[in-house]
């Protein structure tokens, strides 16, 4: 089980850099960062501070809001910290719950997972191999048969692979993706700093699957991914799995940290939670997302106005699986 994590990527200074670029305002206080992001109606913000670690990314909660004040910030949202509620160092997490507690409001919604798959690749390939499922080693190695061969494509030529299978994969299963203008500056940024790979599974010279992976303090991402509609039976991704986890290991990463999952076996999710399990990883659940409130009244307008988003959101998602 990893239980001591390190700090997430999107807590790097290379992603504050990449957000920036896309026009969203980034602020930093103490080890901390978050994006700023417009109420409509108000001239106030909400501060969206992802995966932060607590037990390593220290800050002062009087600077916090004297800062958040200062750039106008109604609340600062802890989305998900990346703090297991399941460590070894219990007492110490429990302590950090209590001053959240103390100082935060649990958020009434997140947009990480609250849950995820964590994978040790510290080992050899050998002893990984031998703790992933039946099922998972027996589809990576019946790909490899059948001519599916994985390569890395950082290349304009790979970007676009990645942009249009991550599409045709969102239409599939009725998700809303980012614009691709997003995915590219994400990897061009992340790149040029030796912090993201594509990866992209061929099918007879044909793209059938593709990856992008970051990678950040020892550990990989599974961040993006997407499929062909065609030669599904492939199990192109069962290798690309695989693949990722040995470019891990040569990047030096020694945990994968596979984005997010779910513990309900009967959640849409679980279907790419058990495919991320049957590489041998641990199911982990992190602690709750918190709101620092700076501004009470604003902030209860933002829950209102962001629950009217999400329910839009599932509806339009909704159109677009049936929109096949």
């Amino acid at each position: 089980m990893i239980s001591n994590l390190k700090n997430h990527i999107v807590q790097s200074e290379e992603w504050g850099h990449f957000k920036r670029q896309m026009g969203t305002p980034f602020v930093k206080v103490g080890e901390i960062q978050f994006t700023k992001h417009r109420i409509p109606l108000t001239p106030y913000y909400v501060g969206y501070a992802p995966k932060v670690n607590f037990l390593e990314q220290k800050f002062s909660w009087i600077e916090l809001k004297k800062i958040a004040k200062l750039e106008k910030c109604a609340v600062i949202r802890f989305d998900v910290p990346n703090v297991l509620l399941d460590t070894t160092d219990n007492g110490y997490v429990q302590r950090l719950i209590s001053e959240l507690n103390s100082k935060c409001k649990k958020s009434p919604r997140r947009t990480f997972t609250k849950w995820n798959v964590l994978l040790d690749i510290s080992a050899s390939e050998d002893v990984l191999q031998s703790n992933m499922s039946q099922k998972s080693r027996y589809n990576s190695r019946l790909a490899s048969k059948k001519g599916v061969e994985v390569k890395l494509e950082n290349t304009e030529k790979g970007l676009k692979i990645f942009q249009d299978l991550h599409a045709e994969t969102a239409k599939r299963q009725g998700f809303l993706p980012h614009s691709k203008q997003y995915y590219a500056k994400a990897y061009s940024t992340l790149h040029e700093n030796n912090m993201a790979n594509i990866l992209v599974a061929y099918f007879e010279n044909e793209p059938v699957a593709s990856w992008m992976l970051f990678n950040y303090q020892n550990t990989l991402y599974y961040s993006f991914g997407g499929s062909s509609n065609d030669n599904r039976n492939l199990m192109a991704s069962n290798l690309m799995a695989w693949e990722a986890i040995k470019l891990g290991k040569k990047l030096g990463c020694t945990s994968f940290d596979m984005w997010g999952a779910t513990n309900d076996k009967a959640h849409s999710y679980w279907g790419f939670t058990k495919f991320k399990l049957g590489y041998g990883g641990d199911l982990v659940e992190y602690i709750d997302s918190y709101d620092f409130v700076v501004n009470w009244p604003v902030y209860i307008l933002f829950n209102s106005l962001y629950g009217g988003f999400w329910k839009l959101r599932d509806v339009m998602s909704k159109f677009i699986s049936k929109d096949k």
